[in-house]
């Protein structure tokens, strides 16, 4: 075989495997796509189709029980000279379903500081069904003097909790960090009582 002949047996050859590229860059899709249905591999991609197409393959959130709701009320406390409250003083949720609320912060101090919020519940048997997805108690804050925040709290409660717990209140108490803020007021011991005791 001469080198022209050589040369154009490589170019048929060289087309063949170009053309078999292609077409097998084609299929992928399709076969990609199937593979995908039949694993669920890309279940987060469905999901965006249908609520483009407004088709729902996907069933509902089967974790919300809407049989229940629940309020929940928020409190906020400072020790220190800031301001600090929630957006909204409380909402009515079914447990399983998410939920945010907003909390507002300000230094109204005239230095920077650093500070930290520490969450409590009533009644005490809700804290370990109240779960909190985003909270800005997870992180201690520096701020500036006059600086203002607003922190999301994303939370879930458990459908596991008892049914007789109709309200939750969720209090964060907001502390300086450093040994700036002064010490918890101590309850003061009764005197009577302080004397019958030591009699």
């Amino acid at each position: 075989m001469n080198l022209a002949g050589l040369n154009r047996y490589m170019l048929r050859k060289l087309a063949v495997v170009t053309v078999g590229m292609f077409g097998f860059g084609y299929a992928l899709v399709p076969l990609y796509e199937a593979i995908c249905e039949v694993t669920g591999i890309n279940i987060l991609a469905i999901g965006e189709q249908t609520f483009a197409t407004g088709k729902s393959k996907l069933s509902a959130n089967t974790q919300v029980d809407t049989t229940r709701t629940i309020t929940v009320e928020f409190d906020a406390n400072s020790r220190g000279p800031w301001d600090f409250k929630p957006a909204m003083r409380s909402m009515q949720v079914h447990p399983g379903e998410l939920a945010t609320v907003m909390y507002e912060f300000q230094n109204i101090q005239n230095r920077r500081m650093a500070a930290q919020a520490i969450p409590s519940y009533a009644p005490k048997q809700a804290q370990t069904h109240f779960n909190k997805l985003e909270c800005f108690c997870f992180s201690q804050y520096t701020l500036d003097p006059g600086e203002k925040k607003s922190w999301p709290v994303a939370f879930v409660i458990d459908p596991k909790l008892s049914k007789d717990v109709t309200t939750i209140t969720l209090s964060y108490t907001f502390f300086e960090v450093g040994g700036k803020t002064p010490a918890a007021p101590v309850a003061a011991v009764d005197a009577p009582a302080a004397r019958l005791s030591g009699s």
